[in-house]
């Protein structure tokens, strides 16, 4: 039976699915200080934060869904993880699995799986919102039925064509050198603001028609039209201050350009494949509330330490989890206070001791697992890659007052003057995303 005829029982199957869906338990873990909740970063299954968010009060509250999901390529990526220390020259660097692109059932699986998705997607969305998928060549003809199933094919508005230079050439077959962006909208009455853009004239000379607005630059002379559905933008360059080093990262002037043509400021963007966090970054530059979930450990970090070193403000949540299959891991640290001579305050230090994580649990190959073993032997600092310290915790939630971010100068202490401390939250995420939690009770 060919695929085409096995559509309808895919679509038959995730409809079961999402109607059978169960919501998870999503537990608020940190936040910045004075966070407005504008922002949501979510670790957790997409599944389940959705039904989630449809029984706490979401459904129909989403103006704008902007995912890239995995593409159907057939690849498990991998992120390459640099691992710096002072004790232990040459270190190599180490691959953690990303995110698998792989389905056990092929093309059927895929389709289901994302089937399932758009339709707890349908829920959510206002009735002027809309919905943006990006694909490549793989399954994006696939996709767009299935679309056109869930959402209307009459609520089909464009199919936008990324085109980039960057890539794999071939002797075989044209370079691919372009994405698709399948653009839906949940009803008729949805938003959309036009965007402008150069039209170079014929030769670049002026055309100088009576009650056409006409526009030179060095190039030469262009009018403004409304923009085209073929976008020509950059990849993100190797040492471009945005790149992450998150697997399939996509350039936020893409994002933005899909967040401003549909969206208004103080409008809710969501992403349920958010990866590094590019729309969550793009959304909040825009003045638009956000929401982005992954369920990656290398994608929650990826996008918390992006989004905490640009200053900003969101709650982190994370799903529940049964112990067994979790990455145990073990921070030490010194918390002491002393007095300050001829005051009444006091100093409070923190200093990192060591840390330790089970290797075996890690998604990384058995080379690599040997040098992490030896990095805990000799360095086992060096793993953490950023931690914050709340001076104030209130026993539930960790409230970052400091956040310090790993680099040549390795910082694995701290301190504040203050009248008193009752407790201390630490909170450090290592080299592979795996988050853990220190407390201290003083009462000084």
């Amino acid at each position: 039976m060919s695929l085409i005829e096995k559509l309808y029982g895919i679509i038959n199957e995730a409809k079961t699915e999402y109607e059978n869906a169960e919501a998870g338990i999503f537990k608020k873990v940190s936040q910045s200080k004075g966070a407005s909740g504008n922002g949501l970063l979510v670790k957790g299954d997409n599944i389940k934060w959705m039904k989630y968010m449809l029984d706490t009060g979401y459904k129909g509250k989403i103006n704008l869904i902007c995912i890239d999901p995995p593409f159907f390529s057939g690849v498990n990526y991998d992120a390459i993880v640099k691992i710096d220390s002072d004790k232990i020259k040459s270190l190599p660097p180490v691959k953690l699995y990303a995110y698998h692109d792989v389905w056990d059932k092929g093309m059927e699986g895929y389709l289901r799986s994302l089937c399932t998705r758009f339709y707890l997607m349908r829920d959510l969305l206002a009735d002027d919102g809309c919905i943006w998928v990006h694909l490549d060549w793989h399954a994006a003809h696939y996709v767009k039925i299935i679309m056109d199933e869930v959402f209307g094919e009459k609520n089909f508005i464009n199919e936008v064509i990324w085109n980039y230079k960057s890539g794999g050439t071939s002797k075989r077959h044209f370079s691919r050198k372009h994405d698709t962006l399948l653009f839906y909208s949940k009803t008729g009455k949805y938003y959309f603001k036009p965007q402008r853009e150069k039209s170079y004239n014929r030769s670049f000379k002026a055309y100088r028609f009576k009650g056409v607005k006409e526009y030179r630059d060095d190039l030469g002379w262009y009018t403004m039209v409304n923009m085209k559905d073929v976008w020509q933008i950059n990849m993100i360059g190797r040492t471009s201050a945005e790149r992450t080093g998150y697997a399939t990262q996509k350039p936020e002037a893409l994002i933005m350009r899909i967040i401003e043509s549909c969206s208004s400021e103080g409008d809710i963007c969501a992403d349920f494949f958010g990866g590094s966090g590019t729309l969550a970054s793009a959304a909040d530059k825009l003045g638009r509330r956000w929401i982005s979930c992954d369920s990656g450990g290398p994608a929650f970090s990826a996008a918390e330490k992006r989004l905490a070193g640009a200053g900003v403000d969101f709650i982190a949540l994370e799903q529940a989890k049964s112990i067994q299959g979790e990455v145990k891991c073990v921070l030490k640290a010194d918390i002491n206070v002393r007095p300050v001579e001829l005051s009444d305050k006091v100093i409070l230090n923190v200093n990192l001791i060591s840390y330790n994580v089970d290797v075996d649990k890690i998604s990384i190959g058995e080379d690599s697992k040997k040098v992490v073993k030896n990095i805990i032997k000799s360095d086992p600092l060096c793993l953490i890659d950023y931690w914050s310290v709340d001076f104030d915790f209130n026993g539930e939630v960790h409230n970052s007052d400091i956040i310090i971010f790993s680099g040549r100068d390795k910082e694995y202490g701290c301190e504040k003057i203050g009248n008193s401390f009752n407790s201390v939250s630490i909170h450090i995420i290592d080299v592979f995303g795996n988050s853990t939690f220190v407390t201290w009770s003083g009462g000084v």
